[in-house]
């Protein structure tokens, strides 16, 4: 069994509804691959550094596993991240 954690940061600019859709999308695209473990909604925080002339982001976390190949499971997960365009950056990591 694989476990990450993938950080998403949103554009802070998106409503409620926004943020339920994205919310959805990214669950359901774990789901085809492996299993949520966990989600954080963490809410809005101040940036480090400007991402695409933003000083704020909406943050989410989650955790998840997979018991498939763990290199075909997670770039079929960043794939969709990096086509949906509210969301800003995303980092994943493998746990143990």
């Amino acid at each position: 069994m694989y476990k990450y954690e993938t950080v998403i940061l949103l554009n802070p600019k998106l409503d409620e509804k926004g943020i339920k859709k994205i919310k959805t999308e990214v669950e359901e695209k774990i789901n085809q691959v492996g299993k949520v473990t966990k989600n954080e909604d963490i809410g809005i925080r101040k940036l480090a550094y400007e991402i695409q002339t933003n000083k704020e982001a909406y943050y989410l976390v989650y955790e998840y596993e997979t018991d498939k190949d763990s290199k075909e499971s997670v770039d079929k997960i960043e794939k969709f991240y990096k086509r949906t365009e509210e969301i800003l950056k995303f980092i994943t990591v493998r746990e143990g």
